[in-house]
Order: C-alpha cells, then structure tokens, then sequence
C-alpha cells in the first residue's frame, strides 16, 4: 500500500486530474448473493483483495478531499494473449492450456464447478481508456465483467475441444481465500462510463490459444 499511496500523493502534486485504480473482484469476497454489485458491502478474504480495498478508499480520500477524480475498476477475471502460465500468481486459463499441451492432467481446486466471469484483456482495456476520460466519476468503484459466467469444468472442455486433447482434470481440495461463484452486475459501468464487453467468449478464449500456443513453455 505504500507505493499506492505514494502514486497518488504524486499524482496530487503533480495536479494531475484523474487516477483509474486497478481493482478487483475479489472485495466481495464469498458473498452468495449475485450478481456482485457495487452497493454490496465488502467482505475480502485474502490480503489481496484486502490491499485493493485499502485503494478504493484512497480513491474515495482524494477525491474528496484533494479534488482528485480517482475511481476504481473493480476487474473480474482478466484473460488473453500475454499471460504467463508460470508465474506464481498465473491464471486458470494459461495454467489449463499449460497442462493440456504437455500432457498434463490440469489440476482444479474443489469441484470444479466454481463459476467466473471472464473478461477479455480488449474489454478491459476499453473500460480503463473510458474511465480515465469519463468526468464525474471520482470516488467510485465499478465492475469490469461481461455479466456471464462459466464453469472450471466448462471451461476445462472448452480448452480441450481447440486443441483437440481429452479434458481429464486432478481435483485438489479447494484453497483457503479462494472464491465460489463471480458474476458482475455492469450495469453501474454501463451508465457512467458507457462500457460494455465486446468480446464473446468463445472468440476470445480462441484468440488467447492461439497466442498462447506458441509460447515455449506451451509446446
């Protein structure tokens, strides 16, 4: 948190007007209620999503007090073409094409039948060019999502039909922290910033294999 705020006490010196905050989706922690709106109270789970409510307060701080128009993007899952299936912190969707290209059983945590929302790496991309041109909106949080969801296991046999490979996870126990279900309502980014993903996922998920396949990890 310390660079965060040492980011946005620059940005005030520097009288700069507008900050866009990464955030995520994951404040809301394992609340069942969905689709996840804005208004929910907060209930993060790991010092993760912990950190990234401490910036949304920021947010709300200087744009109250500093004139700042600082707004938070509350991002849902994020893939696409670009993400390292092996760094600690990688995704599920490289970390699956990972395994079903070497032969490797790709390991799911629980059932399996966990929902995301993913976003497309394009969509959100879009959302942050919007808020950082958008007036008015210093202070708030908004969901970055498609508002759909889809399975581990769906997305397993999805990834396993483009590459033509049988989809065989190994179930593990499921993680301290992680998340059930995630669904967005985006109807509060859809009248501030007049967001909306254009990516349908299938395309989408195509699009990042291909990327991805040539990596050398993944071949």
């Amino acid at each position: 948190m310390t660079g965060t705020l040492t980011l946005f006490l620059a940005a005030r010196d520097a009288g700069c007007p507008r900050i866009v905050f990464a955030s995520t989706s994951a404040v809301y922690g394992d609340d069942p209620a969905l689709p996840k709106r804005e208004t929910m109270p907060p209930a993060p789970r790991s010092p993760y999503a912990s950190s990234k409510l401490a910036g949304e307060q920021l947010c709300q701080v200087f744009a109250r007090t500093f004139g700042v128009e600082a707004a938070a993007l509350r991002y849902f899952n994020v893939y696409g073409p670009g993400q390292d299936p092996n760094s600690a912190y990688a995704a599920v969707i490289p970390r699956f094409l990972a395994a079903l290209t070497s032969g490797r059983q790709p390991t799911i945590y629980g059932d399996g039948r966990q929902s995301r929302d993913f976003v497309a790496v394009d969509d959100v991309v879009e959302a942050n060019l919007l808020a950082a041109a958008t007036p008015g909106i210093g202070g708030r949080a908004f969901n970055v999502a498609t508002g759909s969801a889809i399975t581990l296991n769906e997305l397993l046999a999805l990834l396993a039909g483009i590459v033509a490979v049988p989809a065989a996870a190994r179930y593990e126990p499921e993680r301290a922290g992680d998340i059930r279900h995630s669904l967005a309502d985006v109807s509060a980014a859809r009248a501030a910033l007049g967001f909306a993903a254009r990516v349908p996922f299938a395309d989408g998920l195509r699009r990042t294999v291909e990327a991805l396949i040539g990596e050398p990890a993944l071949v």
